[in-house]
């Protein structure tokens, strides 16, 4: 729930700059986006250092054990998350953002991907023990809270296909 709240905090932090600067939202987050993973990592990394977010047990060959989880070998699945969602979506959408595009679009891309991607590590990742598996038996709260990311990500970049060439971006809100 930490990631997910405080995204809708900088959204609603973002709404109130734009509103105030006279700014299009989505060419503000547009601008943003290609930053954010840069901070995703990092936070990740700490996550990995402190043993926070442990894998479920496996016997892969890069298995860790945590010492206050006993002696299974876990998942790294903060590294995990630190690789897609801090490296491979920094440089896909700093890459994407290089070039003309439409507005809403590394927004939407943004949302999209993450959520791909957060989706991906939480069948790796030991779910909130205080939750378990909330939906269908399998389901964790990271997965059902990161749905709505993935449907608004395509619902934005399909919006963003549909704005008209003259509302290109290119790098500044």
């Amino acid at each position: 729930m930490s990631f997910h709240g405080g995204f809708v905090g900088v959204l609603i932090a973002a709404l109130v700059f734009a509103r105030k600067q006279n700014l299009h939202i989505f060419r503000l987050t547009d601008f943003i986006a290609p930053l954010v993973p840069i901070g995703l990592g990092a936070g990740r990394l700490g996550n990995f250092i402190n043993h926070e977010l442990p894998g479920r047990v496996t016997d892969v060959p890069w298995a860790l054990a945590l010492p206050h989880m006993g002696p299974e070998l876990r998942h790294p699945s903060a590294l995990y998350q630190f690789v897609l969602e801090g490296v491979v979506l920094f440089i896909v959408l700093w890459w994407f953002t290089r070039q003309p595009r439409r507005t809403g679009a590394a927004s939407g891309l943004f949302l999209l991907l993450y959520g791909v991607f957060r989706f991906a590590v939480e069948f790796v990742r030991l779910p909130d023990p205080q939750l378990g598996f909330i939906a269908f038996g399998w389901m964790t709260m990271g997965q059902l809270l990161t749905l709505p990311m993935i449907i608004g990500g395509l619902v934005l970049v399909a919006w963003s296909r549909n704005q008209s060439a003259a509302n290109m971006a290119i790098s500044k809100p």
